[in-house]
């Protein structure tokens, strides 16, 4: 790990909601540290069914095309965090969402994850609750919730 000495490696899985996403860049932002010593894995993660965008991705990656199309939520974290000159990679991942967060996690060593919780519906609560709930019980590094109105 030579050079990487107060590297700071945040995970920050990203649904659907761009809003949810830039509070969560908005955070990492906020952390104690120069930009330089922070590096964020902005993560997706599809469900088994397919999205439309992964299909083009995977169709895309088939015929060697550069970068994918990166879903709206994911470019509303990542243009934030760039523009602070930190280091950024976009992730796309498919299966159950609460395990790939782990794994990924993991596999990138992240010293945290920060994720968005909602407050208020009853189905997102179902959704995104249950989600939080296994990263905060799996993960073995520390877990950032933030809860929004939406």
């Amino acid at each position: 790990m030579c050079g990487m000495v107060g590297m700071h490696t945040a995970l920050l899985p990203i649904d659907e909601s761009e809003t949810r996403a830039k509070r969560a860049a908005e955070t990492v932002i906020s952390l104690p540290g120069d930009p330089e010593e922070k590096r964020v894995v902005l993560l997706n993660v599809s469900e088994e069914t397919k999205q439309p965008w992964l299909q083009e991705f995977e169709t895309q990656r088939g015929e060697g095309v550069e970068e994918p199309e990166l879903p709206d939520s994911t470019i509303a974290a990542y243009e934030p965090l760039e523009a602070e000159g930190i280091d950024v990679e976009t992730r796309l991942e498919r299966g159950n969402i609460a395990e790939e967060i782990v794994a990924v996690a993991e596999e990138i060593d992240a010293d945290s994850i920060v994720m968005s919780g909602r407050r208020k519906s009853p189905a997102g609560k179902v959704l995104f609750g249950s989600v939080t709930q296994s990263v905060l019980l799996n993960a073995e590094r520390p877990v950032t919730v933030l809860m929004t109105e939406e």
